[in-house]
């Protein structure tokens, strides 16, 4: 039965390694346990309440990606987004938190009009494939860069903006360990490879002094503190539009970099195409809108899910594993964040390379594809954001199809989307 249900055979997969490549993605994904209530609690939310409703909504969008949509690809609250919320709107504007979940609930429920209309789904379909491979392969060095971050083996520098980090210290030392680990056995083709490193550089951790055993094993969910707080009538009192569109605009785009990378890295794209897409985008529109009422920011997928891919994961039944863990994960959070951010690095750094392989897609010798291509790709790691490279990407996409004589090749699409980040950025700049 499980096996018609996700087409295992029909993907080449087994339950095995299915769950085993669930297990990989949470302990890729886990940190965000931690991170998002400590981001969140900045704005005043309390953060036992966005612990409770990070793995709520962690784990519904997930279920939804997994049993609807039949694809490995987990989703939760987004980082990039859990700092706007926090930084730009509540504290850069002085809105409520409670404000601010209302209008996270408001670009919820336009997400679901839209993936209903069939609108996102137009917007991922007619991606020119220049634009699709080189989203892949900037979110692999993005995702690369992260994990080096991570690890200190890059460092801030006042000189250079980044520099190499000290071998001195024992992160760098650790996760340096991790890395050739991992390596090893990925080439040995290790069955759990990218697992077993995380594991294995975590324990070196807590031998070494610089990470510890977790101090409880069940905690319990204090959801009450965040759930249905939603200020609508102070939303509908603000001038929300701004925000409302933020929010739109970063999860939009950073959905279909995610999603698009992800699906290239797995082979799941045919004729240039997301099978099901629709239904993929389903899932991040339900996360969002129970997340905001369970007390969290924008859920959106997440790019380690290519780590489970990596590690075997090719339908939906990864994803009930994932969503288990996260439900799991509400009662045990002492033990879900046990993982340190070195531990994790090497998965990273790993996964970003193999997910640089589409860059071999791209038509190179045609001047008008190469260049958008080159500026998403440079452009996705420099800026620290998907939605900025592949805005940019495609910008450059229309002007050099145009100055090339080949602007018949453009959909309408591609015109909007072009005049619309146009405007953003020339908004940006007015302020």
């Amino acid at each position: 039965m499980i096996d018609r249900f996700f087409r295992l055979h029909e993907n080449q997969t087994s339950i095995r390694k299915e769950l085993l490549g669930g297990l990989t993605t949470f302990v890729t994904m886990a940190y965000i346990i931690v991170v998002n209530p400590q981001i969140l609690a900045r704005a005043g939310m309390p953060a036992d309440g966005v612990v409770f409703a990070t793995c709520i909504s962690a784990a519904a969008a997930t279920l939804v990606m997994g049993l609807y949509a039949n694809y490995p690809i987990a989703l939760a609250p987004g980082m990039s987004l859990n700092a706007y919320f926090t930084y730009a709107v509540c504290l850069g504007m002085h809105v409520p938190w409670q404000t601010a979940l209302a209008v996270v609930f408001l670009s919820g429920v336009l997400f679901l009009v839209l993936t209903v209309t069939r609108v996102r789904e137009q917007i991922v379909n007619g991606m020119p494939d220049c634009l699709k491979h080189s989203t892949a392969t900037g979110i692999g060095m993005f995702i690369a860069f992260v994990g080096l971050r991570n690890a200190k083996l890059v460092v801030a520098n006042p000189a250079t903006f980044v520099g190499l980090g000290s071998f001195a210290d024992k992160d760098l030392q650790t996760a340096c360990f991790g890395i050739v680990l991992t390596l090893v056995l990925m080439a040995r083709k290790f069955n759990g490879a990218i697992l077993f490193g995380i594991v294995g550089t975590t324990i070196l951790g807590i031998v070494r002094g610089i990470s510890h055993w977790p101090t409880a094993i069940l905690s319990l969910p204090h959801p009450s503190s965040t759930f249905l707080k939603l200020d609508f009538r102070g939303a509908m009192h603000l001038g929300f539009l701004e925000i409302l569109f933020a929010f739109l605009f970063v999860d939009l785009f950073d959905n279909v970099g995610t999603l698009v990378a992800v699906c290239e890295q797995g082979g799941f794209i045919k004729d240039g195409k997301v099978p099901r897409v629709g239904r993929v985008l389903l899932a991040d529109a339900v996360g969002t809108i129970l997340g905001s009422l369970t007390g969290t920011s924008t859920v959106t997928s997440y790019l380690e899910s290519g780590a489970g891919v990596a590690a075997g994961a090719r339908t939906g039944l990864s994803n009930v594993a994932v969503a288990a863990l996260f439900l799991a994960a509400a009662f045990c959070s002492p033990l879900a964040t046990a993982i340190p951010a070195y531990a994790t690095a090497p998965a990273l750094i790993l996964v970003g390379a193999l997910m640089t392989q589409s860059i071999a897609k791209i038509d190179w010798s045609d001047f008008s594809e190469a260049v958008p291509a080159f500026i998403t790709i440079l452009a996705t790691p420099l800026t620290f954001s998907i939605a900025t490279g592949l805005s940019l990407g495609l910008i450059a996409y229309t002007v050099v199809k145009i100055a090339a004589g080949k602007a018949r090749e453009m959909t309408p699409l591609i015109w909007i989307l072009t005049a619309l980040f146009c405007l953003r950025y020339g908004y940006l700049a007015a302020e």
